[in-house]
């Protein structure tokens, strides 16, 4: 394959995007002549001896989303490919790419996120999206909905991308006594662990709606809840006011003995690409519940058990199976493991990456 000039260009992301593109960044790197571009926190931790470019895309649209279009426009002259990582960064991109240049840019866009909220947000996503497939040549979709998504807004092309499982050692120990008790859980308890950033798309009111079912079905499960973010406080106070058994951790070090500890994981999201907390699950040999929307199903297999979103009394009742049968537990557990090694890894992603980037650099230049 010939040497490529790439941009892979990030947005405000904090979590699994943004580890997603340094990764892409620095493997690509490796053969091909690659620029990492992005807001100054997204380059904070790129490989050093990567080539990044501070570019100031935020979430929000801003007075100097302008200035951000004329830079990208700046950095691409030349390359081969401009890759953008959601909707915003790649609405940017392809009206940097819009104006006539001697040079033509192959833009390839990879939708990260689906716009989950009321009509103002749904309509601004769909807008961005227009944005987007009028230009892309490619449009990725880390889930089957983004690329139906995609193709009913007029893609000219979109598949499936593949984001590598994260690396996995070896099992990591359980949670001492000590350990438990730190934790809020009780001698005897049962832990119901979800790992998520408290925001809207997580569907912290299904959780805690199941919470207050499950207290009655299985009195002895604790629901553990590890990570922040901006619906923490607001969950915070309803955990008090209605006592519910659950125990908030904020942001954890130790999420492989939290995983190793779980008799469960449980995800309540309203949406979800392919969700690094359940991928971690399943590296794991967790046992899983999570709810069955977006990319989830396309990433758990046969190895969760997936209830519709929405439905408190189907998850507490899927909760409750796993939680008082044995079988199914160790069942669920192997299957996660089984499926833990069909997920694809770094080397498949880039392959994936190269063969795009070489097809509609092609395309270009045709």
């Amino acid at each position: 394959m010939p040497d490529l000039r790439i941009v892979q260009l990030t947005g405000s992301t904090d979590g699994g995007i943004g580890r997603h593109v340094r990764e892409m960044a620095t493997e690509l790197s490796n053969r091909h002549r690659v620029i990492l571009a992005g807001p100054r926190e997204a380059l904070a931790d790129a490989a050093p001896d990567l080539r990044t470019s501070v570019i100031d895309v935020s979430d929000r649209p801003r007075v100097s989303d302008a200035a951000a279009v004329s830079r990208i426009r700046r950095i691409a002259r030349g390359a081969d490919v401009l890759h953008a990582h959601g909707l915003r960064a790649g609405a940017l991109a392809a009206l940097a790419l819009s104006a006539p240049t001697p040079e033509r840019t192959a833009l390839v866009v990879t939708l990260h996120n689906a716009a989950v909220g009321g009509f103002g947000v749904r309509s601004v996503g769909a807008g961005l999206l227009r944005v987007i497939t009028a230009r892309a040549d490619v449009v990725l979709g880390v889930s089957g909905d983004l690329v139906d998504d995609a193709r009913a807004h007029g893609a000219r092309r979109s598949e499936r991308a593949l984001i590598p499982a994260p690396a996995h050692g070896p099992q990591a120990p359980a949670w001492s006594e000590t350990s438990r008790r730190a934790a809020g859980v009780g001698p005897g308890q049962q832990i119901v662990l979800t790992l998520a950033r408290l925001a809207p798309q997580k569907g912290l009111g299904l959780l805690a709606d199941s919470a207050a079912l499950l207290a009655d079905r299985v009195p002895a499960a604790r629901w553990l809840v590890a990570g922040s973010g901006p619906l923490m406080d607001e969950l915070a106070d309803q955990i008090l006011g209605e006592a519910l058994p659950v125990t908030l951790l904020g942001r954890r070090p130790d999420v492989p003995t939290m995983l190793a500890s779980a008799d469960v994981v449980v995800s309540t999201s309203a949406w979800e690409g392919q969700p690094l907390n359940l991928q971690e699950a399943l590296a794991a040999g967790a046992p899983i519940v999570a709810t069955d929307v977006g990319g989830t199903r396309e990433v758990t297999g046969q190895a969760a058990l997936l209830v519709p979103y929405g439905d408190p009394d189907a998850l507490v009742s899927a909760l409750t199976r796993v939680l008082t049968d044995d079988g199914l537990r160790a069942e669920l557990g192997h299957r996660s493991l089984a499926r833990a090694a069909e997920l694809p890894r770094t080397a498949d992603a880039c392959a994936q990456l190269e063969r795009i980037y070489a097809e509609a650099a092609q395309a270009v230049i045709a």
